[in-house]
């Protein structure tokens, strides 16, 4: 009998993807088995769009993908971006306020253009980021609050990431929603009630798919919310243990392509 799933959604980081940033061959043919089957894939990360080149070009045809922990829904065959979510100049002014004072040492960065381009504070500790033109250091404070943004990122040294998670969602409340994906102590920032779970939703409904009819795969504490509303979860083997508590099933590490194995068995590929 075959599984009662109409739709595949993957984070890339820790899960689609090896620790060497690779997609295995095996992952790229299971993904090429479910497209000819019908059984769409859809990328839902963390990253940015102009991020997404990176893992299109070790595939044979791009997936549409939601970006930003859900802020951001992207059609790659039409360079398209079909929805945004992003903070507003408002909502970033009153945030970042609440943070530089909860937060004394708090270093800021914004996803802007729809996660096109990247500007950052002076002391944001930035080792590459692609193409130079999508980059930029902030000449002065004000400019980080003056349009809008996709994702607003906190950096704290002083922090272990668990912790500095928690400090983050205490200080903001429901004023917007914050989660992290990274072993430093980074938290990802979004307008309230963005999640990957919320951006999905949306495509879902555009292509008349329910939750109940979506396997998803992730690791880290934001696929939360992608994993409490699809019908099946799936956490990776190297997982972080919040993500392992909630999901109905762990499987083999990203390293062992976890989620190629786990969907030749689903659709007997």
């Amino acid at each position: 009998m075959h599984a009662p799933f109409r739709l595949v959604a993957s984070d890339i980081d820790g899960t689609l993807i090896r620790g060497d940033g690779s997609l295995s061959p095996r992952t790229t043919e299971t993904l090429d088995r479910l497209q000819q089957r019908g059984i769409p894939t859809v990328l839902v990360t963390g990253r940015p769009v102009r991020w997404l080149r990176q893992l299109y070009d070790q595939m044979a045809e791009p997936l549409p993908a939601v970006c930003a922990n859900g802020a951001v829904v992207y059609d790659p065959d039409t360079d398209e971006i079909l929805r945004a979510a992003p903070l507003t100049t408002e909502l970033l002014l009153d945030v970042t306020e609440r943070l530089r004072e909860a937060v004394p040492d708090v270093t800021l960065a914004v996803e802007v253009d729809d996660g096109r381009s990247f500007w950052y504070e002076e002391k944001w500790p930035l080792h590459w980021d692609g193409e130079h033109h999508t980059v930029r250091v902030l000449s002065a404070p004000e400019e980080l609050t003056s349009v809008p943004a996709v994702k607003l990122l906190a950096r704290s040294a002083r922090h272990e990431p668990d912790e500095f998670a928690e400090l983050v969602s205490r200080t903001l409340g429901e004023l917007a929603t914050a989660t992290h994906s990274s072993s430093s102590a980074l938290v990802e920032i979004s307008a309230a009630g963005v999640t990957k779970a919320a951006g999905l939703a949306w495509l879902c409904e555009r292509e008349g798919i329910e939750a109940g009819e979506v396997v998803a795969f992730g690791d880290m504490p934001n696929d939360l919310p992608l994993l409490a509303w699809a019908g099946r979860s799936v956490a990776m083997g190297n997982a972080h243990p919040a993500v392992k508590e909630v999901a109905d099933e762990v499987g083999l590490t990203n390293d062992e392509d976890g989620v190629a194995v786990y969907l030749e068995k689903l659709f007997q590929l």
